[in-house]
């Protein structure tokens, strides 16, 4: 038998390259009988909510983090000032700063002195400051 008549075999597709019918190995339909081919639709509007979402949670952990940071200076910034008492958790305190830059905790609110007031703030049980004012 000749190459020739190979090549009229039932099946469609002839490579030339390797020399044989290679229909089945191909990613498309190669004869009538073959399911229907049809190209996929996407719908994009899952991409746009999935980007609304991620965007969303986004911004409030971006929001989150810019507490908490704040959280920590005012925090950073008590621990690190003068007082001479013993804090008690859930009483408020007031900061002052010195002429000099140095803050202290005091627990004599604005109105008793003519200090430089900062803020009044809040110790909680798990050692956090949380400025109220």
């Amino acid at each position: 038998m000749s190459d020739k008549s190979k090549k009229t075999n039932q099946n469609i597709v002839y490579n030339e390259e390797y020399g044989k019918y290679d229909a089945n190995l191909k990613p498309y339909p190669t004869s009538i009988g073959s399911q229907k081919f049809e190209p996929l639709s996407v719908d994009r509007s899952d991409v746009i909510k999935a980007d609304k979402y991620f965007n969303s949670r986004l911004l409030e952990i971006k929001k989150e983090y810019e507490e908490l940071l704040e959280e920590y200076s005012w925090t950073k910034l008590i621990y690190e000032s003068d007082y001479s008492f013993q804090p008690i958790v859930g009483d408020e305190y007031f900061l002052y700063e010195k002429n000099n830059g140095v803050f202290f905790l005091s627990l004599i609110p604005p109105q008793g002195w003519d200090k430089k007031f900062v803020g009044t703030f809040k110790l909680y049980n798990n050692g956090k400051w949380k400025k109220i004012t």
